[in-house]
């Protein structure tokens, strides 16, 4: 069960990240790589275990088992810490962020979600001033236009409970998964030799 929901977590990777290339929702190369290379990375863990596993191959099936208590502290960790964000947190990393964006990646956000500037406060006020001289969405014409940073933080939200909920499930399945492993390395193979030591 354990490799199982790794491949399916593999696999869900690897569909979602050129999915949402494919429709042009995430630009950035370098997030798609990066989704596609870990789902690539559980793909092969899984098959290791699973390799492992039908071979009675204990060496394979322990360093299995640590790869993947590896992933499930990993796991665990991201997945509280998208559940424990609260408001201000997000606020403060997406002002991060924008800080760091250039002036096309925050152009073509922009334009994307039909808004001007990140947040319109006064920590902020004359970077919005800045973005708000720039920024051509076609929300400007109307001259109604919302905050960007308004637009992502009513959407973060839920996401972060989403994604803090899926990750909890996925980790202690995988969990289980070394539990299972841990147990069934111990087992003997029953097509080997009976008169064998081990």
């Amino acid at each position: 069960m354990g490799s199982f929901s790794l491949q399916l977590v593999g696999l869900l990777l690897i569909g979602v990240a050129a999915w949402g290339k494919g429709f042009g929702i995430v630009s950035s190369i370098h997030i798609i790589g990066g989704v596609i290379a870990v789902g690539v990375f559980l793909l092969l863990i899984s098959i290791v275990g699973l390799i492992g596993a039908l071979n009675h191959h204990q060496v394979m099936l322990f360093f299995y088992m640590v790869i993947l208590f590896l992933v499930f502290l990993f796991q665990f960790g991201v997945s509280c810490s998208c559940l424990a964000i609260n408001k201000g947190q997000q606020v403060k990393l997406l002002s991060a962020t924008w800080t760091l964006m250039s002036n096309d990646t925050r152009l073509g956000v922009e334009n994307k979600l039909n808004c001007c500037g990140l947040l319109n406060n006064t920590q902020s006020k004359e970077q919005f001033n800045e973005d708000g001289k720039l920024c051509n969405a076609p929300c400007k014409h109307n001259r109604l236009c919302f905050t960007c940073g308004d637009l992502m933080l009513q959407h973060a939200a839920e996401a972060l409970k989403i994604l803090g909920a899926v990750g909890l499930f996925f980790s202690f399945t995988e969990i289980w998964g070394v539990w299972l492993a841990a147990r069934y390395r111990n087992q003997k193979d029953p097509r080997a030799n009976p008169s064998a030591f081990l």
